[in-house]
């Protein structure tokens, strides 16, 4: 079994304004649950997690849980949140009672999008992750290199609450082993943290335009090493990663790119530990999350980054 942990749907005409951004025009158009389906059929994907787009309103909420319901590969949504807000608990509640609801499992909020690498130390954030750990759901992390130590932070004062990184914390792949060492040691303090997942997804367009799986795999092993299989899971970044690499593309660079593991271990990246994190078992069936049990387990950022 395979799961891919982290895709995007989008129709940039209903509030996507990033996708604007003169480089991103090769995926400026709609990406629909059809395009999803026929992307992991053709690949042997066999569930998905929907994760918000950049759109940062409810109505994207509504709209994916939707999809969600109809569409049988989505196994789950991580829907937007403003974690900051008022009504964090609120908010959620409404969005369980939306149809497909059922299917919601985290949350997230564009943190890469705020100025300050200490946002997440804010206490009206903490007070919202807290609210989503006393909702159960998982909070995704999309933040840049330099926000990877409050979010440190942040994973020991909510230690109840289930942490995703996406994309490793977007490492500056393209620019080799300085990226490498300015990231080492923040996502090695973030991972120390028992509470948190690392997403292994997002690295190609990180890397430089003309990448190889030799840019990717210092990192890739770095992240085994601190994280180990059991709190790794594979994303695609679809349809982001078009910028970089075709669906399957993606895949085969990861599993070039990682190390020496065992089955187990393997199974625990590509479907177990997404199983066993966003609570999918009750949609794929208890039996899939046989594969975590078996895995051993007891540049500067841009100025206007893809909220992806």
């Amino acid at each position: 079994m395979i799961i891919d942990a982290h895709h995007h749907l989008w129709r940039p005409e209903r509030g996507y304004t990033w996708l604007d951004d003169p480089g991103l025009a090769a995926i400026r158009r709609p990406f629909t649950p059809a395009d999803l389906v026929a992307e992991v059929t053709a690949t042997g994907v066999h569930g998905t997690v929907l994760v918000e787009g950049g759109r940062c309103h409810p109505d994207e909420a509504a709209e994916f849980l939707g999809h969600a319901a109809d569409t049988e590969p989505i196994l789950g949504v991580v829907a937007w949140l403003d974690v900051a807000a008022d009504d964090v608990a609120a908010t959620i509640a409404r969005y369980r009672r939306m149809r497909g609801g059922d299917l919601l499992v985290g949350v997230r909020s564009q943190v890469q999008g705020e100025p300050d690498p200490d946002h997440l130390d804010r206490p009206d954030v903490r007070r919202g992750l807290a609210e989503v750990a006393a909702a159960g759901l998982v909070f995704d992390l999309v933040i840049r290199a330099d926000q990877l130590p409050a979010a440190a932070r942040a994973a020991r004062s909510v230690p109840h609450l289930r942490f995703v990184l996406d994309h490793l914390g977007k490492p500056r792949i393209a620019a080799g082993a300085a990226g490498l060492r300015d990231w080492r040691g923040p996502l090695a303090a973030l991972a120390a943290n028992p509470n948190v997942t690392g997403k292994l997804s997002g690295l190609v367009t990180e890397a430089r335009p003309d990448w190889s799986v030799d840019d990717l795999r210092p990192f890739v092993a770095v992240a085994v090493e601190e994280f180990g299989a059991d709190r790794l899971m594979f994303g695609s970044d679809w349809p982001v990663c078009l910028l970089r690499s075709d669906y399957p593309g993606v895949r085969r660079a990861l599993t070039a790119a990682l190390p020496s593991l065992t089955p187990g271990e393997r199974e625990a990246i590509f479907a177990g530990t997404a199983i066993r994190t966003y609570d999918l078992a009750r949609r794929v069936g208890g039996s899939a999350a046989a594969p975590s049990d078996r895995s051993g387990d007891g540049g500067p950022a841009p100025r206007r980054p893809s909220p992806r």
